[in-house]
């Protein structure tokens, strides 16, 4: 009896055991299930429905609970079908003995569905705002989801499920200017936070890659970080007029070819506004090509376009700052130097440094009449800061070259470029025309000293000639300078000594001067300006004119001569008398061509081979804007007097006219004046020679010129004539 009781025992148990390690194993096919598993399916939404086939069940001894498994099961809601893989769930032991069943909770894995339909149905299990950004970004695209819920035991779902995939094709318009497609990537998302992995997308058919990415909820906002990658991406003009406009690169750039690693991080709220954008990125810009007409005043040999290669730039953005540092080569027509800069900009200011090494190329200031060595190595370093208004402050300009020094300390523009002061600028360098320049100019409380050796200023004196009417603005303060000068040339033959003075500037003008300098045989020069009831009176006395005539090229062979100039302006109209006295001209080809039409061939071979000496010239004229009238110009000398008149319209139109006559038909017509001819001139014989009237008119470089013979002069010429005669 003990036997079979021991017996009976082993083989109940040993069925059991099978039995158990059976179902552990293998399972069973029901669909005894099928009711229940949808019937709680319902009590998550009413318009949830699922289709079971038989439910297989396992058995698991350890945790005392019977796991449920379907295969081929579709959900529908709405009058769309989601195709699952399977569905998961356990169930203890007790409620099934005790036909107490409840989904405690349940995994669902889908086959291969569009994301769009997948969200949807998440959104109406879990209302989540997480869920309704992800519905509005992605727009297309397949997806492959494990998802975890569990119910308390109410059977409503608690707020730790998981839901975890793969996104394969994607495609967001979340932007109008960026089409966002071929999106995969890996993604885990929980009730915080929202993680991706691996995410490949193309950008305007640019290919990106997001190693990680987060997404976490916040109370009100979303917090998001991650890391984008590029491989080498090429954008020519109008890409990036599509993606940028003209909001970062000013339409200027014509291609750009970079690589990079990008860290970032925003805020998204729930209207989708970002917000605390945080990027810091690595970036390698292999190639950038931009147009930049400006900087040919520096670089002459630049045509179109200024090329960057090689830069490793570091870029580190936040709602603070914007800080930039780079370095790497630059290209002016095919030749290589080198760039290094850094940018710092904050809410108040923007701060740079820029440093450049220039061996290979051509550099020049121009208004410093200053051109780098061709064989030369160039280093300058610019230091400054832009603040709210727009001003500039440049702390420090450095130039070096080989003994060419220029040093600029505290410089302080306007936006326009207008000059608000400066504390020194010391210039040491020789110019190209191989003059040296020596000088310094220090701010001395709210007045200027120019101090130094010698100092080039032809530049100067025909940059202001070319552009007399300017109305750039060149000083935004009004500056008064002391000057104290050993040297200064007037041009590469002509130079003054010893000049001493000062000039003051007011409201963007030559206010006042006074300034006075020696040529080199002692004889004086002297300025004056002086400014009085809004009317400017300007003296200038050389006693050699033959420096400042010269500038004027159509005028050759001037010599001798002193110089006086005297004008008023006063409400935009300047009113001028220019006397020069006892000087000879060698060549005037305007003049000879007059005498040779007239036939007076013997003046024009005199003007052409010695010269003609002239005692005085005198010329009264008016200027407003670029219109110049001349009331009267008269020239007397011992074998020719001339009086003109006209207007000259700048780079428009010469209208001239006037009277030439030798001075033997001068002589003859005053000494046939009864008693004033004889005390005057004496008494003259022999042949008399008429004069000329003449007319020259046209465009400045197609003038043409016309002749009349005339056999009595004007009475305006004979006074003219008589009042000079009487002078002398």
């Amino acid at each position: 009896m003990i036997k079979f009781i021991y017996r009976f025992t082993i083989v109940i148990l040993t069925i059991f055991l099978l039995t158990v390690i059976y179902l552990s194993i293998v399972g069973i096919n029901t669909d005894r299930f099928n009711n229940q598993i949808s019937k709680q399916i319902k009590n998550i939404n009413k318009d949830l429905d699922v289709e079971l086939k038989q439910v297989n069940i396992v058995l698991d001894p350890f945790n005392f609970e019977i796991l449920l498994k379907t295969l081929g099961t579709d959900f529908k809601y709405m009058n769309n079908i989601i195709e699952l893989e399977r569905i998961k769930t356990n169930i203890s032991i007790k409620s099934f003995v005790s036909n107490q069943f409840s989904l405690k909770k349940i995994n669902i894995s889908t086959k291969s569905i569009e994301i769009k339909n997948l969200i949807s149905f998440i959104r109406l299990i879990q209302k989540d705002p997480k869920l309704f950004v992800a519905e509005k970004m992605i727009n297309k695209g397949y997806l492959i989801s494990d998802i975890k819920i569990e119910f308390d035991e109410n059977g409503n779902i608690k707020d730790n499920f998981a839901i975890n995939g793969i996104v394969k094709q994607g495609k967001i318009n979340f932007f109008d200017k960026y089409n966002l497609s071929e999106l995969d990537f890996i993604f885990f998302f929980n009730k915080d936070s929202l993680k991706i992995e691996n995410f490949k997308l193309v950008i305007n058919d640019k290919n990106f890659l997001l190693p990680k990415s987060n997404i976490k909820k916040s109370k009100d906002k979303f917090l998001i970080s991650g890391i984008l990658e590029n491989k080498k991406i090429s954008l020519n003009k109008n890409e990036i007029d599509d993606l940028f406009g003209q909001y970062i690169f000013d339409s200027r750039i014509n291609k750009i070819e970079f690589l990079s690693i990008n860290k970032f991080s925003f805020d998204l709220d729930k209207k989708f506004k970002l917000k605390n954008l945080r990027v810091n990125s690595d970036i390698n810009l292999l190639e950038l090509n931009a147009e930049n007409k400006e900087i040919k005043e520096i670089f002459p040999e630049l045509e179109k376009e200024i090329k960057f290669k090689n830069h490793k730039i570091n870029l580190i953005y936040n709602k603070k700052i914007v800080d930039i540092s780079g370095s790497g080569d630059f290209f002016v027509k095919n030749k290589k130097d080198q760039i290094k800069y850094e940018i710092l900009k904050n809410k108040d200011s923007l701060d740079f440094k820029t440093y450049l090494e220039i061996k290979n190329n051509k550099f020049k200031i121009n208004f410093l009449n200053y051109d780098k060595d061709d064989n030369s190595n160039l280093q300058l370093s610019i230091k400054g800061t832009k603040d709210l208004k727009k001003n500039i402050l440049f702390d420090e300009i450095f130039l070096n070259e080989k003994e060419n020094n220029i040093k600029i300390k505290n410089l302080l523009l306007k936006d326009n470029f207008s000059l608000i002061k400066f504390k020194s600028i010391y210039l040491n360098y020789l110019d190209n025309e191989k003059i040296k320049n020596k000088i310094s100019i220090i701010k001395q409380n709210n007045n200027y000293i120019l101090n130094g050796v010698s100092l080039n200023i032809n530049k100067i004196i025909k940059n202001v000639l070319d552009n007399e009417n300017n109305n750039q603005k060149l000083f935004n303060q009004d500056l008064k300078i002391k000057i104290n000068l050993e040297k200064v040339y007037l041009d590469k033959y002509n130079f003054i000594n010893e000049l001493e003075g000062h000039l003051f500037l007011k409201d963007n003008n030559l206010y006042a001067a006074n300034l006075s300098s020696k040529f080199s045989n002692d004889n004086d020069m002297k300025l004056t300006i002086k400014t009085e009831n809004k009317e400017k009176i300007t003296t200038l006395f050389s006693s050699e004119a033959k420096p400042i005539v010269d500038r004027y090229k159509f005028i050759k062979g001037f010599n001798d001569g002193s110089l006086d100039f005297y004008s008023t302006k006063k409400n935009n109209i300047t009113k001028s008398t220019l006397r020069i006295y006892d000087f000879k001209l060698k060549e005037l080809p305007a003049l000879t061509k007059l005498l040779t039409l007239a036939s007076l061939q013997g003046i024009a071979d005199l003007l052409s081979g010695e010269g003609i000496r002239f005692n005085e010239f005198e010329m009264n004229f008016s200027s407003k804007d670029k219109m110049m009238t001349i009331e009267e110009i008269y020239a007397i000398g011992p074998a020719i007097s001339i009086m003109m008149n006209g207007y000259i319209e700048k780079d428009k139109v010469v209208s001239l006219r006037g009277t030439l006559v030798p001075a033997t038909t001068i002589n003859k017509t005053i000494g046939s004046i009864p008693l004033l001819g004889d005390i005057l001139v004496g008494k003259k014989s022999g042949e008399g020679i008429f004069g000329v009237s003449f007319k020259i008119k046209g465009p400045p470089k197609k003038l043409e010129t016309s002749v009349n013979p005339i056999k009595s002069l004007t009475p305006r010429f004979i006074t003219r004539t008589l009042e000079k005669i009487k002078k002398n």
